[in-house]
């Protein structure tokens, strides 16, 4: 997976940002999950997408200023 650069996350707006954090958050508990029964092929894949959705909140939070 691989991660998403800011610059291409300013030019979207609020309310993709906000669907696209959900959708981290979703795909983030079934690695979780997968993970811990031992299914995931690619650990390293949750530490790409909670930064992902860190980058996300932070330009979400820059444009509410």
């Amino acid at each position: 997976m691989k991660s998403t650069k800011p610059s291409d996350l300013r030019n979207l707006t609020e309310s993709e940002i906000t669907t696209q954090i959900a959708d981290n958050e979703r795909a983030l508990n079934d690695m979780q999950f997968r993970h811990a029964v031992g299914q995931l092929e690619n650990p390293a894949a949750i530490r790409t997408v909670r930064r992902d959705t860190a980058r996300l909140r932070t330009i979400l939070k820059e444009m509410s200023r």
